[in-house]
């Protein structure tokens, strides 16, 4: 049996180690994946430095793009040879109310590569077959990787937001997340705001698509929104908690702030912010497998694409500090060379 890499973290705050093993065989209901590219994202600190509750040692990597190189027994619609893409979703139970009512994504047990079991910082991953999402022949695996979690987090906010064509929205941040905010947005019709720190961002995003740019070191993000008539959506990409509130009041009437940036710290809102306009503050999940090919279908006919920098495997710590330092554009990817 070929010997393959993975890249473990032995404990919380522990180095990355690139060791070689046995790649595992698939179960009745799974596939294995020969990974060509994985993303590294912010989310994988917290995973590192123990934010959430892993079993260790770890293999990290949720933002997997490859091949099925083979599958379990049971699974149909799969063939060795498939070009696909494992994003946060990574299966789901199946049995509770969640998923017997079609939300998967909102499944207790949602099953995270990288969490529940070895993800894609590896030669090669297993999952469940209801994890995989197709990926078009017009992306590389470089540019789909990070579409299974950056990419499907801003798709699908924006596409079940309140937000329709001709309606003002926000992108707040131009980062990770935020230079697919901003292209999504515009791809979707609606009259498009980036705010970012510093003018020197406004030429990348109307290149990106914006038709508006606000400077957040500028003066009043909020007043600058209702000058412009009042954001029926801000997509909070950025990673400030002070930032999300600062937006508030930039809000129309029966608007919302839809906040996909992870961060710990609380959002500052008054009931007073609410009430009176009807505005709502709300988070969103990723998406399913399926909302993963939806979110690679629209931007394969758009043209929406991530910037991405990217590091053999083998240098994993170069490009998580790459990551860590702010200063990638945008999306720091793995490759393996399969």
């Amino acid at each position: 049996m070929t010997i393959h890499r993975s890249v473990r973290v032995d404990h919380a705050g522990g180095p990355f180690e690139v060791v070689a093993t046995e790649p595992v065989e698939p179960g009745p209901g799974q596939a294995r994946v020969s990974v060509e590219a994985v993303g590294i994202c912010h989310t994988d600190a917290y995973f590192v430095n123990g934010g959430y509750p892993l079993e260790w040692p770890a293999v990290l990597g949720h933002e997997v793009a490859g091949r099925v190189d083979a599958v379990g027994a049971g699974v149909e619609g799969w063939q060795v040879g498939d070009r696909v893409a494992v994003g946060w979703f990574g299966g789901s139970c199946g049995r509770c109310d969640a998923c017997r009512s079609g939300d998967f994504i909102s499944c207790p047990e949602v099953k995270v590569p990288g969490w529940q079991y070895a993800g894609g910082y590896a030669d090669t991953t297993v999952v469940p077959v209801d994890a995989l999402a197709r990926v078009p022949e017009v992306f590389t695996a470089v540019e789909a990787a990070p579409m299974g979690c950056a990419g499907v987090a801003t798709f699908n906010a924006l596409r079940r937001s309140g937000a329709r064509p001709g309606d003002l929205v926000a992108v707040l941040g131009v980062g990770g997340l935020g230079h697919l905010g901003v292209q999504f947005a515009s791809r979707m019709g609606f009259e498009t705001v980036a705010i970012a720190r510093g003018e020197a961002k406004s030429e990348l995003a109307r290149e990106l698509g914006a038709h508006h740019f606000v400077d957040a070191e500028a003066g009043d993000v909020a007043a600058r929104l209702q000058a412009l008539g009042g954001a029926r959506v801000v997509l909070a990409t950025a990673m400030s908690s002070a930032a999300m509130g600062a937006v508030v009041d930039g809000l129309r009437p029966h608007g919302e702030l839809l906040v996909v940036g992870a961060t710990p710290e609380p959002i500052e809102v008054s009931p007073f912010q609410l009430i009176a306009p009807s505005r709502t503050v709300h988070g969103h999940p990723s998406g399913t497998a399926k909302d993963v090919e939806d979110t690679l279908r629209f931007a394969a006919l758009t043209g929406v694409r991530p910037m991405t920098e990217t590091f053999p495997l083998d240098e994993v710590t170069a490009g998580y500090e790459r990551m860590l330092s702010g200063d990638a554009r945008f999306r720091v990817v793995l490759t393996t060379g399969r």
